[in-house]
């Protein structure tokens, strides 16, 4: 049915508008009838206004209005009003108004939806990604995708301003060994060949650097083939930035730049600059973490020199092995009970520690099961080492220095929870975190795997360790970490074609698989590749903590659940006999 073209939104009309006719279009979020006078309440994005239909105005309009149910879609023309003094509703910009309906037109009627279309409702998150067309009518979600949204807009509006230009780069790609799995697409044309869909566009933007764009970047999505967290999807987006004759300092400043831009327009805070930086063994030792939450300061301490000639087993063993004895204060909690520091112990050993150690401080020392291994002195040293005071609990862990601190690090966050010390209020906490390992070592594979990419620069004076000790070398990288959560990472990379084919050797790629893998970004080097540096935005990730949500799909329009379905148009799916046979595919 033809309809009349809006006037305004339903959140535009305010008491200046009393007395103009206006149309309106938009659904009915509800519906009341009082005593044979209808209010609609119409939303659309922009707000909700109520309309009214009185059978002494327009008889005709108001026996129509009869039918009306939620999620009509109506047109309607009428006078702008004051509202009734009782009717006023001041929670609402649109509240000090109404309008008189002299005409309805039914655009589309709808059927009951399965979950009520507010905020606040508890449903099913697969009833809402089945319906998500529905759900994402909620005033929630149409608030944080136009968060999302005014981001895109911050984002592209700055590089733009510091000389950046958008290069797309393809989404059909070479399967590359990036670290994760790779989602691959068959060829029709090429026969038993198959492209990959990008983990991140790495080696295109290292080539748009050699190619001489000096400064470049994109808003793209990346795919990988893992799997899935609460913050994870196959599919997500990044914000990748590359660019030439930079250092370290050069990549902290545009980023920063971007970062105080963002604060203000999207949380209107003033970021101090320079950000803190911690080192990768500091955030380690002192947060448990390589993405420390700096948001409250229960920090860890190193106990190595407290037990250097401790005559307890577990803690001569660990020093001995080159390990470290860890330890955490949790003020005032020295009358936890039996049980609860049993929950806690579960806790650790879940995260695959042998045990933990606890200790009770009270006015006459330290009172535990183990502190008979302990030392007079040994004991005091750890009350002054741990700034501990009667009342206070002590928990230690010791064991392999990743591992130990790992475990501790998640036992700083529970006991955080605990003692409510993550305020909502609390000061957002953002941060650099510097000098990564360049390699970790497997166990399961006896072999080395690059921390960041294959394509991280090793600090130059640990160049020489690459052949004896590639365990000590440090990386040119650097992750930015907001709330406890990395929304970026980045480092300068490996320009000179040989220190690459030193790092392939050294991560156990032979020079023919690194040929046949990485030879075209080898070969470009050779023509003149300029030093190079960049970072990648986890973009859905950054969003999701500036709207405080907890979840990635919580900011995206069509996300897949945590198995990697789409539950609205049921994908993956399976295709058809001749699809697989033009693609040279047979199933078994």
């Amino acid at each position: 049915m033809q309809f009349k073209r809006r006037t305004h939104t339903c959140g535009e009309l305010r008491e200046s508008k009393i007395g103009e006719r206006v149309v309106l279009n938009g659904w009915v979020d509800s519906r009341r009838d009082l005593g044979g006078v209808i209010f609609i309440d119409l939303r659309d994005r922009y707000g909700i206004t109520q309309v009214v239909f009185e059978p002494a105005f327009n008889k005709e309009a108001h026996e129509l209005a009869k039918k009306l149910r939620s999620e009509f879609v109506i047109s309607v023309e009428g006078v702008v009003r004051n509202r009734p003094e009782d009717t006023l509703n001041p929670n609402l910009p649109t509240g000090m108004i109404d309008v008189k309906v002299d005409k309805l037109i039914i655009l589309n009627e709808a059927v009951t939806p399965p979950f009520q279309i507010k905020d606040n409702i508890d449903v099913n998150e697969d009833l809402r990604l089945k319906y998500r067309y529905l759900d994402l009518r909620r005033s929630k979600m149409q608030k944080n995708l136009l968060l999302r949204h005014k981001v895109y807009q911050i984002v592209r509006r700055y590089f733009d301003e510091n000389n950046f230009v958008e290069v797309e780069t393809p989404m059909l790609m070479k399967s590359t060994p990036e670290g994760a799995r790779d989602f691959l697409v068959p060829s029709r044309l090429h026969k038993g060949k198959f492209y990959a869909l990008p983990q991140s566009p790495q080696t295109y933007k290292q080539i748009l650097m050699v190619a001489g764009y000096d400064r470049y970047f994109q808003i793209t999505k990346c795919f990988r083939d893992e799997d899935l967290r609460a913050d994870r999807q196959p599919e997500f987006t990044q914000i990748d930035v590359e660019m030439s004759f930079v250092d370290v300092e050069d990549v902290f400043e545009i980023v920063e730049g971007l970062m105080k831009k963002l604060f203000k327009e999207v949380w209107n805070k003033e970021l101090e600059l320079p950000l803190p930086r911690l080192s990768f063994n500091e955030a380690m030792e002192k947060y448990g973490s390589d993405k420390p939450d700096l948001r409250f300061e229960l920090e860890m301490v190193k106990l190595n020199d407290v037990f250097a000639n401790s005559e307890f087993r577990v803690f001569n063993n660990t020093i001995e092995e080159g390990g470290i004895i860890t330890g955490l204060l949790a003020k005032g909690c020295g009358d936890y009970t039996r049980n609860q520091l049993d929950v806690l112990t579960n806790f650790v050993k879940k995260l695959g520690a042998g045990g933990l150690i606890w200790m009770r401080v009270r006015e006459d020392g330290l009172e535990a099961p183990v502190a008979k291994f302990f030392s007079e002195e040994e004991k005091q040293a750890l009350i002054k080492q741990m700034n501990a005071e009667a009342g206070d609990l002590i928990f230690i862990i010791s064991g392999q220095w990743n591992k130990a601190l790992t475990i501790m690090g998640n036992l700083r966050l529970e006991m955080a929870k605990r003692m409510n010390l993550i305020k909502e209020d609390a000061e957002p906490s953002l941060l650099w975190v510097t000098d990564f390992p360049l390699l970790e070592w497997d166990d399961e594979t006896q072999r080395f795997y690059a921390m960041h990419h294959p394509f991280t620069s090793p600090r130059v004076e640990d160049i020489p360790l690459m052949d004896s000790e590639p365990a000590k070398v440090r990386a040119r990288a650097y992750d930015l970490v907001l709330n406890g959560n990395e929304i970026a990472g980045g480092s300068i990379r490996i320009h000179d074609s040989k220190l690459q084919s030193k790092m392939f050797e050294v991560l156990g790629i032979s020079k023919e698989e690194a040929e046949e893998k990485f030879g075209f970004l080898m070969n470009a080097f050779k023509y003149g590749a300029p030093p190079h540096g960049g970072i990648a935005f986890g973009f859905d990730r950054m969003v999701m903590l500036f709207a405080g949500e907890n979840s990635i799909r919580e900011v995206m329009a069509f996300p897949k659940t945590s198995s990697g379905l789409s539950l609205m148009d049921d994908s993956p799916s399976t295709v058809s006999e001749e699809q697989l046979k033009e693609l040279h595919i047979k199933l078994r």
